[in-house]
């Protein structure tokens, strides 16, 4: 399934919504340019919304790795939100869930930040 995103922001982070496959094919370098230019306009703050992703590889997880560490080189930090049963299974697994902060929606990180 190919990938598509979304992006909002508001007062508290920059949202992305992502749908589809993560598999870190052609749509992955500009996921990580979605960093940089966030980065570039003073946002710390990034919240990758993973309730429509259904499958994520390893290339994927490396994206992820990849927009964590540009987000915390300057100081911001990139949270998870919303993964499904399975996404949670290979953060989990992975161990990934040890380094993002994973929330279970959208509107909860926002209550608890």
């Amino acid at each position: 399934m190919k990938l598509n995103y979304s992006q909002d922001r508001d007062d508290k982070a920059h949202y992305l919504l992502i749908e589809g496959d993560l598999i870190g094919d052609e749509v992955g370098p500009k996921l990580v340019e979605i960093v940089s230019d966030v980065i570039q306009a003073g946002g710390r703050t990034f919240v990758i919304d993973l309730s429509k992703v259904r499958y994520i590889s390893s290339s994927g997880i490396g994206l992820l790795i990849t927009m964590l560490t540009k987000m915390r080189n300057v100081g911001g930090e990139v949270f998870l939100t919303a993964p499904s049963d399975h996404v949670k299974k290979l953060l989990i697994i992975t161990k990934l869930n040890n380094i993002f902060s994973v929330f279970d929606s959208i509107e909860d990180f926002r209550n608890k930040n």
